[in-house]
């Protein structure tokens, strides 16, 4: 496949501009998942966030089976995560990206990977009964523009009463968020009130990351129009090497309001 360089902003216009930008790389998920997805398994971020989500699930202290639905599933890490945990869980993956869906199937077998629209249909197609007990929204909802709608027709796959952890970016929203697609960050009030519009009750929100997590997320940033090159294909070993040692200062975030990565736990509970 032939790569497209994409230019993004120089690291003073990221601050600086707050001008919208055009043309953004965002929502060619097959594209993203082709040339990316290394880069993102790499990510000390989706490494935090997967642990942060792990343990808010709380899923090995539910009584009976486990049915967790993954929205917006990517390219399966979660899911290999959780089914080596709980082996005996039902695992149900959805995905906008047709690639995502086809990595996630070879790379989890005992899970089940479906590619759907989630802003288009407010039903499970092809009698599809789900019925999941708990489940997962990892920094998805940043990129869409009605995340009220997502959530309600993702609803369709759950049980009354299931257990809901939704992650999103807060903090800087700039120039360069724009460009790769986020729609907008959230605080733990606003995320609040998006789940609530939705029909979940929420338990809790809080913002993590604290210092940590934020020093990466502002280091990224700063990179600007580099980092398209730095997240294609094989990741470097200053890659790999940064990416060690933000893994192992993250253990050392902890719950702030100053925390740039925002958590949600919520119980569905119906429209």
């Amino acid at each position: 496949m032939s790569r497209r360089k994409v230019k993004l902003p120089l690291a003073s216009s990221i601050i600086a501009d707050p001008t919208p930008v055009t043309e953004p790389l965002v929502n060619d998920w097959d594209r993203h998942w082709s040339e990316f997805a290394a880069a993102a398994e790499l990510s000390p971020a989706t490494h935090y966030r997967r642990r942060l989500a792990l343990d808010l699930l709380n899923a090995n202290q539910c009584c009976g089976t486990v049915r967790i639905l993954e929205i917006g599933s990517g390219t399966g890490e979660f899911a290999e995560t959780f089914m080596a945990r709980t082996p005996r869980a039902m695992f149900l993956g959805l995905d906008l990206s047709h690639t995502g869906v086809e990595i996630s199937t070879r790379r989890v077998p005992p899970a089940r990977f479906l590619q759907r629209d989630l802003l288009a249909s407010s039903s499970a197609p092809d009698g599809l009964d789900f019925l999941a007990t708990h489940a997962l929204c990892c920094d998805v909802l940043e990129h869409v523009d009605s995340p009220e709608l997502l959530l309600r027709n993702a609803s369709a796959y759950m049980a009354k009463e299931c257990r809901l952890v939704v992650t999103v970016p807060g903090g800087w929203y700039n120039a360069f968020y724009r460009r790769i697609g986020h729609r907008r960050h959230y605080t733990p009030a606003e995320i609040s009130t998006v789940l609530s519009n939705a029909g979940f009750t929420v338990e809790r929100a809080v913002a993590e990351g604290f210092p940590f997590f934020n020093l990466y997320r502002m280091l990224i940033t700063l990179r600007g129009d580099r980092l398209i090159d730095d997240a294609t294909g094989s990741p470097s070993w200053i890659m790999r090497a940064s990416a060690a040692v933000f893994r192992l200062l993250f253990h050392l975030n902890f719950t702030n309001p100053w925390g740039w990565q925002t958590m949600a736990v919520a119980r569905y509970t119906g429209h």
